[in-house]
Parts: C-alpha cells; structure tokens; sequence
C-alpha cells in the first residue's frame, strides 16, 4: 500500500512512517500544503493523511482542491482540534475520517486500512480524459460538450467512470443499477447501446469498451 502523509511535525512525521513501515505501508512525507498537493497531483495513493494546521496551505483548503479537481482518494484528517465545528468543517471540504491528536499508532494503521477498501464518497466532480461528470448537477460532458443521459444512462457511467480505467464486470453494473432485483436478460444491453451513442457517437474515438470476458471499461487507449 502507498499512501501520503502531510504533516509539519517532523518528529511525528518520522515516527509514524516508520511505524507504517513495519505495517507493510509505504508512506511518502510532505512539510507543507503545497508540497502535498503536487505529490497528490503527480503520484496514485490509496490514501492521504492530512493534518490540519499546515504552512503554505492548511489541510482544509488542501482537501477542497483536491475534491474540485475530482480526486476521490480517502482522505484521513489528523487534527489537534476535537470540537465539532472544526470536524464538520473537515467533512465540509470533503476529508472521509477524523483521528485527534495524539492518536495511538495501531488506530492510525486500522483507519487507514479501512479507508484503503474504497474511494472517496466526497468528491462532487469525476473526470476520466475528456469525460468530466459534475455530480451535484449530474451533468456530463466530453470535450466540454454535454451528453445527454437518462438516469439509467448517468449511472452507469458514474459506475464506469469512478472505476476507470479498470473493467467493471456485468454482474456490477447491474448490482449499480438495479440491485438485487434484476430485469430481463437484455436491459443492460439496450442502455449500454444508448449510452455509447451519447458518449461515443459523435466522436471519433470510443471510450466505452467490451473487454471479452470481463465486463465493460473506459479506456482512452484501448
């Protein structure tokens, strides 16, 4: 596992990327806000531990940046601060977890591994390529033209796009779309059919794929 620790603390720092070591958890350290921002920016995490109080730029504005940009990675706040005003602020800019300082190590070890099994539910904008997805709006666009979706349509591409590049089985996206309650054989045939003509029609090259066997993917080189 590599995740990203932003903390000024540099003893605290150093303690807890050697603990994590011994955990099988690869850390990168950045001092600053900005700093973390550009490994966020240049590198794939599984997750970012982020204090609160940093110079150059503090955790919260951090968080919000990387929200706006569409980075759906977890995002764990370390934070000396325990009042609820200042946690709800944190879950405003869109962090997953809160641990208050000081924290014991094992803790810190089991939140990560918990936040490591998913992304981020607190991301409101998802881009892959040229595809970008405004979620509060649930608006799609590609190449800054907008795609017009049935509801079936934008969740399946929500599905597809939040997966990306990776192939998502057939199995998921009916679990996505209908849950347990599956409709005849050929339903998601048909929407997968109207969603290509939305997103690929008008284009010359296809980002939805049939990967023979596997399921269904978006790839911007196929």
């Amino acid at each position: 596992m590599m995740i990203l620790l932003v903390e000024d603390d540099l003893d605290l720092a150093q303690t807890v990327v050697q603990y994590l070591a011994l955990e099988q958890i690869q850390c990168d350290h950045a001092s600053n806000g900005v700093a973390g921002l550009n490994l966020m920016q240049r590198n794939a995490y599984q997750v970012l531990l982020l204090d609160l109080n940093l110079p150059r730029l503090d955790g919260l504005k951090v968080c919000q940046q990387l929200r706006q940009q569409g980075n759906d990675t977890p995002i764990l706040m370390l934070t000396a601060r325990d009042q609820l005003a200042d946690k709800v602020d944190g879950f405003e800019a869109g962090t997953d977890d809160y641990l208050v300082k000081p924290f014991e190590l094992q803790e810190l070890v089991v939140r990560i591994n918990a936040l490591a099994r998913r992304r981020s539910g607190q991301v409101r904008k998802l881009q892959y390529g040229p595809l970008e997805l405004n979620l509060d709006e649930k608006k799609a666009t590609r190449d800054g033209l907008a795609l017009k979706l049935s509801p079936t349509g934008w969740r399946l591409l929500e599905t597809l796009t939040r997966a990306a590049p990776a192939v998502v089985s057939r199995e998921q996206l009916e679990q996505a779309l209908w849950g347990d309650e599956l409709p005849d054989s050929n339903s998601l045939k048909v929407h997968l059919f109207h969603l290509r003509k939305s997103v690929d029609a008008p284009f010359e090259q296809a980002l939805i794929h049939t990967i023979a066997g596997q399921g269904f993917a978006l790839r911007t080189n196929p």
